[in-house]
């Protein structure tokens, strides 16, 4: 696609998922960076990388690297970010992209000045038939919206013996569940609807406020296996297991969100209705190449992702005919797509065709707002700049 090389910064769950996805769309990888030498070695091995970094000072050194792939706990994202443009590089940082509102704003400033380009994956918005969604919308076939429900649930931390760096405040922030899976879906309904949030009521509970720590860390999603340390100590947890959020719109329409990551046998599963005043849409990630549209005074519809049956711009992020399915790994290698075209476009003064700094700047206002709704126990109307 080009020869704009990159390097990945992590090599826990989602770094390798990263370099794989810039793999398939023919970016160069020039290597990975671990939490040690021996991970930074054994993950440029099994992704056959021919380097393995020492330091992220040596990424940063490296002129051959012109985008540097952010893929670390939450809190080393705003001064990785602020660090690799400020070395004049591009950026892709995994979400959320800082730990509060006042370094995201300060990231988005700096992405402004830079002449970078600058993302935030949110990479669930690169379903081809979400794509179609957002088409759908705009083309003005759903009409007024009315309504938007739904939610992001998942298993992985059901029993109080499940672990994972993530459910430490001081490592993912405040807020766990509502920032590290519902942003997603808040990201991706604005996306699609162009609905701005104005008003949140949100309600959250932590179901474990003490878990079994292992004596040595756990990747994401692998505390459910079986052969996992039998060691263990206990942890005060304050982040949520469980959230609902109710939410007004500044267009007038409202709107609910449930997301948890304690029910069991839902190992992904985000889904969102939207309400129009000509039809409704329905999608869910556990079955992403089906969009459902209610009629009232028709038959219902299901559209099954097919080339030959979206929008060009949904078409233009498929890459298999209809009935060959893409799923979760594609999302990432479309987003990182959409990043790549604009960077080998050259101008950057033009309006970005991939989720912005900005971007992640709007979630972690609103993430603040739910978070201050829950512990007020009342309607948070969002104020500040959020562009």
């Amino acid at each position: 696609m080009s020869d704009v090389r990159a390097a990945v910064v992590g090599a826990g769950f989602i770094g390798p998922v990263h370099v794989e996805a810039l793999l398939r769309i023919g970016v160069e990888v020039t290597g990975v960076l671990g939490v040690s030498d021996a991970e930074s070695r054994a993950t440029a091995e099994r992704l056959g990388l021919s380097k393995a970094y020492r330091s992220f000072e040596e990424v940063l050194e490296d002129g051959a690297v012109k985008v540097v792939h952010i893929a670390t706990p939450n809190r080393l994202h705003y001064p990785m970010a602020k660090a690799v443009l400020e070395a004049g590089k591009h950026v892709l940082c995994e979400k959320p992209l800082a730990m509060n509102s006042a370094e995201s704003q300060e990231l988005v400033e700096l992405a402004r000045t830079s002449g970078l380009a600058a993302a935030v994956n949110y990479n669930i918005r690169y379903y081809p038939l979400c794509l179609e969604a957002a088409d759908i919308v705009r083309r003005g076939d759903l009409g007024d919206v009315y309504s938007v429900c739904g939610s992001y649930v998942q298993d992985w931390l059901l029993y109080p013996t499940d672990y994972n760096w993530r459910v430490l405040a001081e490592e993912g922030g405040e807020l766990r569940a509502i920032a590290d899976i519902g942003t997603h879906w808040l990201d991706l309904v604005h996306a699609i609807t162009g609905l701005e949030v104005e008003a949140v009521c949100a309600d959250l509970s932590t179901v474990h406020p003490v878990r079994q720590r292992p004596l040595g860390e756990v990747q994401t999603f692998k505390g459910k296996e079986k052969g996992g340390p039998a060691k263990t100590e206990p942890v005060d947890i304050t982040t949520e297991d469980y959230g609902a959020v109710l939410m007004r719109f500044k267009e007038g329409a409202r709107g609910c969100l449930e997301v948890s990551q304690v029910t069991a046998g839902r190992k992904n599963c985000l889904r969102y209705e939207i309400a129009g005043a000509q039809r409704a849409l329905t999608w869910c990630s556990e079955r992403p190449n089906e969009l459902w549209a209610g009629h009232r005074n028709r038959p219902n519809e299901t559209l099954i992702r097919d080339p030959a049956l979206v929008s060009d711009r949904a078409r233009h992020f498929i890459n298999y005919p209809g009935g060959h399915n893409e799923g979760f790994p594609d999302t990432f290698k479309q987003c990182f797509r959409a990043f790549y075209e604009y960077i080998e476009a050259g101008d950057f003064a033009a309006p970005p065709t991939f989720p912005t700094l900005a971007d992640g700047h709007r979630e972690i206002v609103l993430c603040e707002a739910i978070l201050r709704s829950h512990r007020e126990q009342r309607w948070v109307e969002l104020k500040g700049d959020r562009s």
